[in-house]
């Protein structure tokens, strides 16, 4: 009986991992299909695209699943049409969310968005009701072995970044939100593609939560990003690494 319930709840595991690969696939295909019907097929012309052919590959998706979503969004018909739409609110403990989407249905999305804030403790505001409490940032990330922090360092100040933090971990290259395209470009004639190129929110102010509103917290955020609408969730809450660690157990 052991044994059979053990098997249940790996087999109960690799069900969850495998559904939450497929949503990432999906985002991953739905930011393609709008590079590419913004700008261009051709990956060299479209810096958008590159940058989202970076996060298919760090996914592991397939070249033939890259090309043919590329196929799908060059038709001249056929797929949906997606919009860009930037929700935020408040989560437990007073933290400030953003959310953005990719949705080809505003009033679903936005009605979805409010009942899950809703559900857990939170509330959804209007447009820059929070965006002000966060510094809208380019993030370009290499791995260590890259380059060297000063050839990195040298790169980036000549491609017109803000900022660059290098360590074990990799480097981290950051620029105006506008310029992301154009450094990620002068960079990669250098150093190749980086592992990441995307646009965040960073908080320039942060709520600090107990380990009670912090687990609320991120189970918002796990609902948030688990709605197929939705590309990325950014929030300014501050939670010590002990409880962290203890809730990610």
């Amino acid at each position: 009986m052991a044994g059979h319930s053990q098997f249940k709840n790996i087999m109960h595991r690799k069900g969850a991992q495998d559904a939450k690969r497929a949503r990432m696939f999906a985002k991953i295909i739905r930011e393609i299909t709008v590079s590419v019907r913004n700008g261009s097929p051709d990956a060299n012309a479209n810096p958008r695209l590159r940058a989202a052919l970076v996060a298919a590959r760090q996914a592991n998706m397939t070249r033939d699943t890259i090309e043919r979503a590329i196929k799908k969004a060059s038709g001249e018909a056929g797929g949906a049409d997606y919009v860009a739409r930037r929700y935020e609110g408040y989560g437990p403990g007073g933290v400030a969310v953003i959310v953005e989407a990719l949705t080809d249905n505003l009033n679903r999305t936005a009605s979805d968005l409010r009942t899950l804030f809703s559900k857990h403790g939170g509330a959804m505001g209007e447009t820059n009701s929070v965006a002000f409490m966060f510094n809208r940032l380019g993030v370009i990330r290499y791995p260590a072995a890259a380059g060297d922090t000063e050839a990195m360092l040298e790169a980036a100040i000549e491609a017109g970044a803000e900022n660059v933090e290098s360590g074990e971990g990799g480097h981290e290259v950051t620029c105006a939100a506008d310029d992301l395209f154009a450094v990620q470009s002068a960079l990669a004639s250098r150093f190749g593609e980086p592992e990441e190129a995307r646009r965040e929110w960073r908080p320039a102010t942060t709520a600090s939560v107990d380990e009670e509103q912090a687990a609320s917290v991120l189970k918002l955020l796990d609902a948030l990003e688990d709605h197929d609408d939705v590309q990325t969730v950014f929030a300014n809450f501050e939670v010590s690494d002990a409880v962290l660690a203890k809730l990610s157990a």
